[in-house]
């Protein structure tokens, strides 16, 4: 990762509006996402932010845990003009590394192309017994 960059942990310097727009045009995720549930997932998340050098938010992600037993890494994201320096691998490698996330039974995410990256940078591995796990679609 480029040495100016930093990640820090925290909702305090999270660019509401970026995040949203990012989320809510940028991704395959999460599309038309709203203002108010980008608001309330980061008000109920571990949050991580990726800062340039001049301190302008450049990436997030948010882990949803109970901080005992299980996390649920997900809504991450690089802006497009700084990716190609290593930050995601640094922003997934700085998670797992959170003292408020080791030792869990269960760490998981979802992700449709990223798969090394987590793999190589997290320690994540396919589902052991993906027919055990269910989900719900609500209308």
């Amino acid at each position: 990762m480029a040495e100016a960059y930093s990640v820090i942990c925290g909702r305090d310097r999270i660019d509401l509006a970026y995040v949203h727009d990012y989320l809510s045009t940028k991704t395959y995720w999460a599309q038309g996402r709203s203002l108010e549930t980008v608001r309330l997932s980061i008000d109920n998340s571990l949050c991580f932010g990726v800062f340039s050098p001049e301190g302008r938010q450049v990436g997030f992600a948010r882990v949803v845990t109970d901080r005992a037993t299980f996390a649920w890494l997900c809504d991450v994201f690089i802006d497009e003009a700084h990716r190609g320096k290593g930050l995601g691998k640094t922003l997934v490698a700085t998670i797992v590394a959170h003292p408020e996330l080791r030792g869990l039974r269960r760490f998981i995410l979802a992700t449709r192309d990223a798969h090394d990256l987590y793999r190589n940078y997290g320690g994540f591995e396919s589902l052991a017994n993906p027919e055990r796990w269910m989900q719900q679609n609500p209308g």
